[in-house]
């Protein structure tokens, strides 16, 4: 065993550049690190992902503000994704060695009108909307007649998802949990066959502050097969869970899972694990690029977002200790700077450090998410990853 803990930290959403199917997505030209750093106009300030080799994985192409690291303190690369969907469930699953094969359910024009009277007989209420919708946008447009009317506000995206919004003093937390729990348990298999049914809680008084609440549950479907964090749990090793990791593997293969309000306060329970005693994963996923930022096509956010991220990166990276092993990467790319709202398919990241490495480099395009999880198991002697492939012996 080369290293006692490995850290793995998915900052959601953060694509660097086109896949090389991204026009079967029609995503060509995505390039959510690329058109954030335009955006910024060299501005956008990375210290800490820029020595670990941020833009050293884009050769004559950095990160416009993030320029390549002369000696990056680990190594760097990107991966591409196998799964025949974008979704974060797809990335976290093709991560941990369970590529999705089979397209979920895909509803552009709205949900099946049998589906929709299954959910208002459960809930007895009536759904509007029925559409794809911005989540900021639909409880603007229909914030306000739910709250006189008590009807369900019921929409979807680009991916696989049922959301559900609900103004908590019309639509208690409690009523919205149960309606999101039958709604999963109706649409698990074909023909609908929905990645994740989330809950969208929000307050206030008007449709001009209305707030989402960081009280947001995923509904993800179980995974299909064994996955590597439930090789590490069978193997006797600690699988943490930080943020909506718990969610989205439906807490198959984790020892312990712990909720998150924010980014920070995911670094925050992070770095709380950095002073733990464990042998194992800690495992975090920084949802707020993607959900604050990415859907609502803001790049100024999305920037400010990376630049904290960063600083906190910081202090993680002074915590570790020798036997410690931090991967950082992402589930899919969700460009700020790109068309519509929804994720973009794209290369993702890949950044490795520990404090006992005595060489650097790349480690070149990884043919799928799952490499990561391979060498994850490859550390700890764990077999079973039937899809990735272990670059543990490449990092020195």
């Amino acid at each position: 065993m080369a290293f006692k803990r490995v850290f793995g930290i998915v900052i959601d959403s953060v694509g660097i550049g086109e896949a090389s199917d991204a026009n079967k997505f029609g995503d060509v030209g995505a390039d959510t690190l690329g058109h954030i750093g335009e955006f910024y106009k060299g501005k956008l300030k990375l210290p800490n992902l820029a020595k670990m080799g941020l833009s050293n994985i884009r050769p004559g192409n950095p990160i416009e503000g993030v320029s390549p690291a002369n000696n990056p303190i680990g190594y760097f690369g990107k991966m591409h994704e196998v799964s025949v969907g974008k979704d974060s469930m797809d990335g976290h699953w093709e991560m941990m060695g369970l590529p999705v094969t089979e397209p979920l359910g895909f509803f552009p024009q709205g949900f099946p009108a049998e589906l929709i009277k299954q959910i208002e007989d459960f809930s007895g209420r009536h759904v509007i909307v029925n559409k794809p919708y911005s989540g900021t946008d639909v409880i603007h447009d229909y914030g306000e007649h739910q709250m006189k009317t008590g009807d369900l506000i019921v929409y979807t995206s680009g991916d696989s998802v049922l959301q559900i919004a609900a103004h908590t003093d019309v639509i208690p937390l409690e009523e919205l949990y149960k309606i999101c729990e039958f709604a999963r348990s109706i649409t698990i298999d074909k023909p609908y066959r929905i990645g994740r049914i989330i809950a969208r809680p929000y307050v206030g008084p008007d449709k001009d502050h209305f707030t989402r609440t960081s009280d947001r549950h995923d509904y993800a479907l179980a995974p299909t097969s064994e996955t590597d964090l439930d090789r590490l749990k069978a193997a006797g090793l600690d699988v943490l869970a930080v943020g909506k990791i718990n969610d989205i593997f439906s807490g198959q293969g984790i020892t312990s899972g712990v909720h998150t309000t924010s980014n920070d306060d995911g670094m925050k329970k992070t770095l709380e694990n950095a002073g733990k005693d464990f042998t194992g994963f800690s495992f975090t996923n920084l949802v707020d690029f993607d959900a604050m930022y990415g859907h609502r096509r803001n790049p100024e956010g999305y920037g400010q977002a990376l630049m904290a991220f960063d600083e906190q990166l910081g202090d993680l990276l002074a915590t570790l200790q020798d036997s410690d092993l931090l991967m950082i990467t992402a589930d899919h790319g969700n460009d700020p700077g790109y068309k519509g709202t929804d994720h973009t398919r794209e290369y993702v990241p890949l950044l490795v450090y520990s404090p006992q490495f005595k060489q650097s480099g790349s480690l070149g395009i990884r043919r799928t998410y799952a490499d990561m999880g391979a060498t994850i198991l490859d550390n700890f002697n764990v077999s079973g990853n039937p899809t990735g492939t272990s670059f543990l012996k490449s990092l020195k």
